[in-house]
Parts: structure tokens; C-alpha cells; sequence
């Protein structure tokens, strides 16, 4: 084609121009289900799992903020990895959150993880402290050393109030365990830069930016909204490596009506997933203080959305 009075050659992204996928291309975020009485619910989690790989997942990833990690202890963190890994076996990538603003704690959450037969460990930025880039840097490297197993940054300074910077990103990836970096900072040029300069294999974290990333090298998503819906949120991935970008492009904006609802709308995604997988009568269960259940406007509202993709994607 001609572009500003040049010829230039196109060419169809393949898997060995984008970012390495360590972990699996369609992650999902899962929920921690919880009985009616609040308690771990190790059945739900495994059924939970089962229909999520059934449905196009290749990653899951345990433990995380979605599967509400600030308010489960470190016994049930270990007793869900095992109880999910037993489920599941080796057909998918099994990660596991273990970011907390204490380094210490942070560690022996990464060995813990191992021996409960993780794959990898999510390590998001401490929260609240703010430390600067070069004790965030010493933090994760940690960490990393620490552990026998691959890490995955989680970088979302919306929640943290600190961003991983790209630089420090950068040299983070001269780590040899430091392989992958779940992105929710909302900057797509820093992590254009980042897969420019390194081989980390990027995850969007953010729902809407899933196919976006992907166009541009990441490895793929982890994602919240694949809890309700995996094999839709598959879907793209799938029409782009096919080749057909303008699917891919219209089956993402199918997804948005649903995105919007769950993570734009004012609840977290946590109570959002959890109200729409009581509404499919799958496990899921209660939140836990301080989280509050969905009201019925908002249930509602969910249900509706949900509904209106689940036909588009039937006609598509």
C-alpha cells in the first residue's frame, strides 16, 4: 500500500511477531466462591473452573484482587490453588495473587504458591505505602528471587496509587523469572514502549483494552468479564489470529455493552461477576465485607446487559 508516498509491505501479525504467551492467551480472573455463610466453598471453585477451561479459558488466575485476596487468609489462598489444580490438571496455566504491601508476607506467599501447585505468581504493586520506583523495583525482585516460579507484574495504579514505571519494567525484565506484566495503567504508549524494548509477555487487565493490546503485541488478557462470558471474550482473540481483524474488531464492540455494566458502572468487578454468576446458577456466593452484594436495580441492569450480548454473539 501507499502510505505518505511510500510503498510499504503489510503484513498478518503471527504469534512469533507478538509477545511470548507464558501463561496462555485467555486468562481469566476467577471469582472465589463462598457458601451462603461466608465460608471458602472448594466445590464451587472447582466446578467454577471446569466450566471456565470448557469454555475457552487457557489461563486462570487465582487469588487475585477479583477472587477477593484482601479478605481470604493464607491457608484458604493455598487450599483454592490446590483444590483448583486438582480440578484442572495441566491442560491450563494456574497462577496465583500474592502481591500485599508487605514484602515479607509477599514471599512467603510466593513459596506457599509453589508448593500448592501454582504455575506462576501475580505480584501486584504494594498498596497504599507508595514506595518510589527503586524500592517497587526491590520489592519485585524479591520476590522473584525468592520464588522458583515465573512472575507476572500487576500494575494498577488506580487501585495501588503507584504506577510500575516503564523504565522500571525494563529492567525488571532482565530478570529471568520476571516474564509477564498484567497492565491496567491505562497508558498504551508506556506499554507499547515496554513490549518494544523487552520480552515480557503483556496482558491486558483491562477488559476494553483487550483486543487493543492484543493488535499490538500483547499475549493476550486477564480478564474479569470472561468469568460470565469466556468464550465470547475468546472469540476475539481467536477471529484476529484468524486473520480477520474487522470480526475480531466487531465482536469486541459486542462485548462492550457488557464491560460498561460490570467494570464502568460503579460496583467492582467482583460484586458484578458474582451477581451475574447467581443469575446463570453457577457458584459464586456471597462477597465479603467490606464489599456489598449488587442491588436489584443494579442486578438488573447486569442481567440486561448480559442478555443483549448473549444474543448477539448467538446470531454471530
Amino acid at each position: 500500500m501507499e502510505l505518505y508516498g511510500h510503498r510499504v509491505e503489510t503484513a498478518r501479525m503471527t504469534n512469533s511477531d507478538r509477545s511470548p504467551a507464558p501463561f496462555g492467551r485467555a486468562l481469566c480472573a476467577m471469582i472465589t466462591p463462598f457458601t451462603e455463610a461466608g465460608a471458602l466453598d472448594l466445590d464451587g471453585a472447582r466446578r467454577l473452573a471446569g466450566r471456565l477451561v470448557r469454555e475457552g479459558c487457557d489461563g486462570l488466575v487465582l487469588n487475585g484482587t477479583t477472587g477477593e485476596s484482601p479478605t481470604t487468609s493464607d491457608a484458604e489462598k493455598s487450599a483454592l490453588v490446590r483444590a483448583v489444580r486438582e480440578t484442572v490438571g495441566d491442560r491450563v496455566h494456574l497462577l496465583t495473587g500474592v502481591g500485599s504491601s508487605d514484602t515479607r508476607h509477599t514471599v512467603d506467599l510466593a513459596l506457599a504458591a509453589g508448593e500448592a501447585g501454582a504455575d506462576g505468581v501475580l505480584v501486584v504493586t504494594p498498596y497504599y505505602s507508595k514506595p518510589p520506583q527503586d524500592a517497587l523495583e526491590a520489592h519485585f525482585t524479591e520476590v522473584a528471587d525468592a520464588s522458583g516460579l515465573p512472575v507476572m507484574l500487576y500494575d494498577i495504579p488506580g487501585r495501588t496509587g503507584t504506577r510500575i514505571e516503564p523504565e522500571t519494567m525494563i529492567r525488571l525484565a532482565a530478570h529471568p523469572r520476571v516474564v509477564a506484566v498484567k497492565d491496567c495503567s491505562y497508558d498504551f504508549l508506556g506499554a507499547q514502549k515496554v513490549l518494544a524494548l523487552t520480552d515480557l509477555a503483556y496482558y491486558a487487565g483491562c477488559d476494553e483494552h483487550a483486543l487493543a493490546l492484543y493488535a499490538v503485541g500483547a499475549a493476550g488478557y486477564v480478564s474479569t468479564v470472561a468469568n460470565v462470558v469466556p468464550g465470547p471474550m475468546r472469540a476475539v482473540l481467536d477471529a484476529f489470529d484468524a486473520g480477520d481483524t474487522a470480526g475480531a474488531a466487531l465482536l469486541m464492540r459486542r462485548t462492550v455493552p457488557l464491560i460498561e455494566a460490570m467494570m464502568a458502572a460503579g460496583l467492582p468487578g467482583t460484586v458484578t461477576a458474582k451477581a451475574l454468576l447467581t443469575a446463570l446458577g453457577l457458584p459464586s456466593g456471597p462477597v465479603r465485607a467490606p464489599l456489598r452484594p449488587a442491588g436489584r436495580e443494579a442486578a438488573d441492569g447486569l442481567r440486561a446487559a448480559l442478555a443483549r450480548v448473549t444474543d448477539e454473539f448467538a446470531v454471530a
